[in-house]
């Protein structure tokens, strides 16, 4: 923890925790609001609630204004309830499940977040950029079906040809989308307009008219994605196992031991939504035992991934018997455009709660 303090010409400067700011962005956009009017401490190391409540408690306590990244620390009720001088919580994105708001409106705590700016194409024939996760989902991708991370390490190593799996020719093969929300969607209309791959999608609710829906509003013809009629048929017919659910308590797990078996041998299992959708150590198993040709993982269960974590120090590879693994650090977010979307609005709130003035992007 880092510590900002200085004269204020108010009876206290107002105390502002900074949570989860992993890559130390924050600062930077703090510059135009005076240090006077605050007393800002940054944690980037992130606390769990259901394993260290009191710990989480005791380090939020004393603060006013608290900053956080979406879903990354949650608020459940009691921690809500155990923050007295706590008013005004700040988020990014409109949307963030791990808080409840029911106990920050009963608290009477203001929860304010953030919207994506819209920049207006130069040219109105360009198709609308994806997310930025939706790139990073298909980096990854890219990444494992062309052994980009071997052939780069081999190359600087010294090495040329060597004995790995043959790169993966993506036309006709099949993408398959747990879940087809914005960004499945995203991830599938570049699988079926780019690369020629047959898109099946499922999750609990989905139908074909509403599959047919999404692809039509991507540009698609009706039948572009078809709907699996079972997640068990997705996973069966899946080379390409895509991951785009949202994270509750019914979906925890949602992939196990027993739907990681339906794979194919020659399977990728692409995780850019959030870790806890896949059972870690069913997963864990299946790729050290080299069950499925890889996956390329952007979430995980604890974040940061602990320094010792059997993720980084087990040596990935299929030369080995285990199959190929792509780490990234929740990064899929972490666009120039996502930053300056997110921070610019929130520093913009918190000068508004200094000044006394309305809150904007308010959740409660």
């Amino acid at each position: 923890m880092s510590t900002i303090t200085s004269p204020t010409k108010f009876d206290r400067p107002v105390k502002l925790a900074i949570l989860d700011d992993w890559q130390d962005h924050a600062p930077q956009y703090l510059r135009d609001i005076p240090l006077s009017d605050l007393d800002v401490s940054y944690f980037p190391d992130t606390i769990d609630p259901k394993k260290n409540p009191q710990e989480l408690i005791e380090r939020l306590r004393p603060f006013e204004v608290i900053s956080t990244i979406r879903e990354r620390t949650p608020f459940p009720r009691e921690i809500v309830a155990a923050l007295p001088n706590l008013r005004l919580l700040l988020t990014t994105g409109m949307r963030n499940l791990a808080l409840d708001l029911d106990a920050f409106k009963e608290s009477e705590i203001i929860v304010a977040g953030t919207k994506p700016v819209q920049a207006e194409p130069a040219d109105p024939d360009v198709p609308k950029a994806p997310a930025h996760t939706t790139q990073h989902n298909w980096a990854l991708i890219l990444a494992l079906t062309n052994t980009v991370t071997r052939d780069d390490r081999i190359v600087k190593q010294g090495g040329w040809q060597h004995e790995l799996p043959l790169h993966v020719d993506l036309g006709g093969k099949t993408f398959a989308s747990l879940g087809l929300g914005k960004l499945g969607t995203e991830s599938a209309k570049i699988a079926y307009s780019v690369f020629g791959m047959r898109v099946l999608a499922w999750s609990v609710h989905l139908t074909q008219e509403e599959a047919d829906r999404h692809a039509k509003e991507s540009g698609l013809p009706k039948g572009a994605f078809q709907v699996a009629p079972s997640k068990e048929a997705l996973l069966k017919e899946a080379d390409i196992l895509s991951l785009h659910y949202v994270l509750s308590d019914r979906s925890r797990g949602i992939v196990g031991a027993n739907e990681l078996a339906l794979l194919k041998p020659s399977a990728l299992l692409i995780n850019t939504s959030r870790g806890p959708l896949i059972d870690e150590d069913a997963l864990y198993e299946a790729l050290d035992q080299g069950k499925i040709r890889g996956a390329g993982l952007d979430v995980f269960w604890d974040e940061p991934l602990p320094k010792d974590s059997k993720w980084r120090t087990t040596n990935w590879g299929a030369s080995e018997g285990k199959s190929e693994v792509i780490l990234t650090p929740h990064s899929g977010y972490a666009s120039e455009k996502t930053f300056r979307d997110w921070w610019p609005q929130t520093v913009e709130n918190l000068r508004r709660h200094l000044a006394g003035e309305e809150i904007r992007n308010r959740l409660v």
